[in-house]
């Protein structure tokens, strides 16, 4: 009986664990941190139905995998032209490569921290690491392992963390209020755009295609995705709930992950702040491969050279996202604010696009018969793609006419 369980639970981890672990990164923690120590528990509420809408895209994007022998880029090309096909492969490869940045400094930051040094060799470091691993043959098998063990650590991270912070049930209970405080909604929008990455799920395709995943296992694959979005959801819940305990009754403010792991030595002790940080590294590690690996997949496809991890094109894409993220990272010590302002003006265009094509693609194979689009994943796919619209408007708006 043990041993069935045990399998059971292995067979749920996969490529979603990967989605997961690219979408959370320094700059999901540095969000859900602000939030906890700012409004406390009210926006916990906003954790839940991300991650329903998230599981909603992963499953349409997971059924298009495990249903086509084509990729969801080529599929694009073939329904809507080579111009859109490429437009959405350089967008994707264009923000990854500016989040990039984040990633390697957030990776960085973490050992500086704590053994009192620069950052900058430890960004060389891990940057040179994750770019290592391009050399295996068997880099998607590695990719797996590292972004499972990058998963359990940010897991016992932050539930040891939580676990200290004691957060009382009766105030999360009485702020569960789906209501969204003043001052509070640009946080409130950053954490839907971080949790409900629509990127990370149209990569969700790719990555059942990549582990070979059949029709006859298709059920099997969706299990397996939503379980990653889950421990997206619980590790995102954590990290706030920490953030809310501790920091906003002794008015801390933090303007980053790694000032809440800081916040923790004086009223916890050293030891706190090491498990936080440890956790914060995963997640920054996990990320610096992952999403170097979606922006290099992306724009490799996007251009007719390839989409298996195993292609030489492919892992030189990958490898120029990582230099670039790492070079940035290293001159300018941050992402750059006009760099920001260009990756999230791509961003406003690309990922409204982006789950609007999943949509469409999915009910085109659903009109043919080639997969199950239900009544409830249509009306629950339409809801999210009108909260992206939305969130593309406000973002237009703060960006260039506030």
């Amino acid at each position: 009986m043990i041993k069935k369980r045990i399998n059971n639970f292995i067979e749920l981890i996969g490529p979603g664990f990967i989605t997961a672990a690219l979408v959370l990164g320094p700059g999901s923690l540095t969000v859900t941190s602000k939030i906890g120590a700012n409004y406390q528990f009210f926006l916990l509420w906003l954790v839940p139905i991300c991650i329903l809408f998230m599981s909603v895209f992963c499953v349409i994007s997971t059924r298009i995998g495990v249903n086509s022998d084509l990729s969801l880029i080529q599929l694009i090309k073939e329904k809507y032209g080579k111009f859109v096909c490429i437009s959405i492969g350089l967008g994707l490869f264009v923000v990854t490569t500016m989040f990039q940045t984040g990633n390697a400094t957030g990776a960085g930051i973490v050992f500086s921290e704590m053994f009192g040094t620069s950052s900058v060799p430890w960004i060389i470091f891990f940057s040179a690491t994750a770019g290592l691993l391009l050399f295996f043959k068997s880099f998607f098998k590695i990719l797996e392992k590292v972004m499972i063990v990058m998963v359990i650590i940010m897991l016992l991270s932050f539930i040891i963390t939580l676990i200290i912070s004691k957060p009382n049930p009766l105030i999360i209970f009485r702020q569960f209020s789906f209501s969204i405080p003043e001052g509070s909604e640009f946080l409130a929008m950053a954490l839907v755009a971080s949790t409900f990455s629509i990127a990370g799920a149209f990569y969700q395709s790719y990555l059942v295609q990549e582990k070979g995943y059949s029709k006859e296992q298709g059920k099997l694959s969706e299990k397996e995705g939503v379980s990653g979005i889950i421990i997206l959801g619980l590790i995102t819940s954590m990290v706030m709930l920490v953030a809310g305990s501790v920091l906003y009754p002794k008015g801390i403010q933090v303007n980053s992950a790694t000032d809440m792991g800081k916040a923790l030595e004086p009223i916890f002790g050293s030891y706190s702040t090491i498990i936080f940080m440890l956790g914060l590294f995963a997640a920054s590690f996990s990320s610096l491969i992952g999403n170097a690996a979606l922006g290099g997949v992306m724009i490799s496809d996007a251009l007719g050279l390839g989409r298996k991890l195993e292609r030489k094109s492919v892992r030189f894409m990958i490898m120029i996202v990582i230099i670039i993220g790492a070079s940035i990272a290293i001159i300018f010590g941050n992402l750059p604010i006009r760099l920001i302002i260009m990756a999230q003006g791509i961003t406003i265009i690309v990922v409204p696009a982006i789950g609007l094509l999943i949509y469409l693609i999915a009910l085109d194979k659903a009109k043919r018969k080639e997969l199950k689009l239900g009544t409830m994943m249509k009306a629950l796919s339409i809801m999210g793609i009108v909260l992206l619209f939305v969130l593309a408007t406000v973002n237009t708006y703060s960006l260039f006419f506030k």
